[in-house]
């Protein structure tokens, strides 16, 4: 082999070393699992983050955005086999029927892309959470999409025990009516918005992981549609968020308790370590 030729080679291989390893998997992937589970249609949303090649970020598998199990997952990539190891973990909340169980899952994906077609193709198993019992799993393909199937309605963590609501009616006063819901539970009924707020308080802690808050439109007033401000104060934390409905659709925002970060010589505690462990499985198994 000539010295031009290997100095070509050694270009080539660098290069493609240098592809492969800015390859970016960072992003919304989307496919559908096979098996018979608790939805007609298994759905999969992988939000992954990636930082050099450990990945981690959020899971959905889901029928619709009313109907799914969120979980944790962390894993690794490795650009050169292009292959990306994904392990579930904690399950941050779950909307599922009673029937139904949840499946903590792994993934072992390959990466490739044709064109501007870029997917993540292998195998995912499992076990049932809390048991040696297997999801039995099978081949999937995730598709990358440019926005998540729960962009609509936007999620807040927060580690703080009580929320504070308040509802204003945003820019002009123009006598829109609402009426606020908590998990379905009405807590402020055809209320008229304006300049002062309308206050409601919300628990959430280890006992109560997940508060859905949802404004319905009474009214669209005399400008529609039917807008408000949400001041959510979360301890020292405050949130501003603008909320639009219609007399047809709500407007939504989700509320999700994360402890802070505890110092290593604290206790830890979780939902499954409760005194309540077997009252909180069962009733949602």
């Amino acid at each position: 082999m000539t010295v031009k030729r290997v100095i070509t080679a050694i270009i080539l291989s660098y290069l493609f070393s240098l592809t492969a390893s800015a390859q970016d998997l960072s992003g919304f992937w989307k496919g559908t699992l096979t098996m018979q589970g608790c939805f007609p249609t298994n759905n999969i949303e992988l939000q992954i983050n990636m930082k050099d090649n450990a990945a981690a970020g959020d899971s959905y598998h889901y029928q619709d955005i009313d109907n799914y199990v969120k979980k944790k997952f962390e894993g690794r990539y490795d650009p050169a086999s292009k292959k990306l190891l994904l392990k579930e973990g904690i399950v941050v909340t779950y909307h599922i029927p009673i029937r139904c169980v949840i499946c903590v899952k792994d993934f072992d994906l390959y990466y490739t892309r044709e064109g501007n077609v870029e997917t993540l193709n292998g195998r995912w198993g499992g076990n049932v959470l809390n048991s040696n019992a297997s999801c039995n799993g099978g081949y999937i393909v995730l598709s990358r999409i440019k926005e998540s199937a729960f962009k609509e309605i936007p999620e807040i963590k927060v580690d703080t025990g009580t929320l504070r609501l308040d509802f204003y009616d945003n820019a002009e006063i123009d006598g829109d009516s609402i009426t606020v819901k908590v998990n379905n539970r009405v807590i402020l009924t055809h209320q008229r918005l304006s300049a002062k707020p309308l206050t409601a308080f919300v628990r959430i802690d280890n006992f109560n992981t997940f508060q859905e808050v949802e404004m319905i439109a009474e009214n669209v007033g005399s400008i529609p549609p039917n807008t408000a401000i949400l001041i959510v104060t979360a301890g020292e934390k405050h949130y501003k968020l603008f909320l639009t409905s219609t007399e047809s659709k709500s407007a939504r925002v989700r509320f999700v308790y994360e402890p802070a970060k505890e110092k290593p010589d604290e206790q830890k505690f979780s939902l499954l370590d409760s005194p309540d462990k077997s009252k909180i499985i069962s009733s949602n198994q």
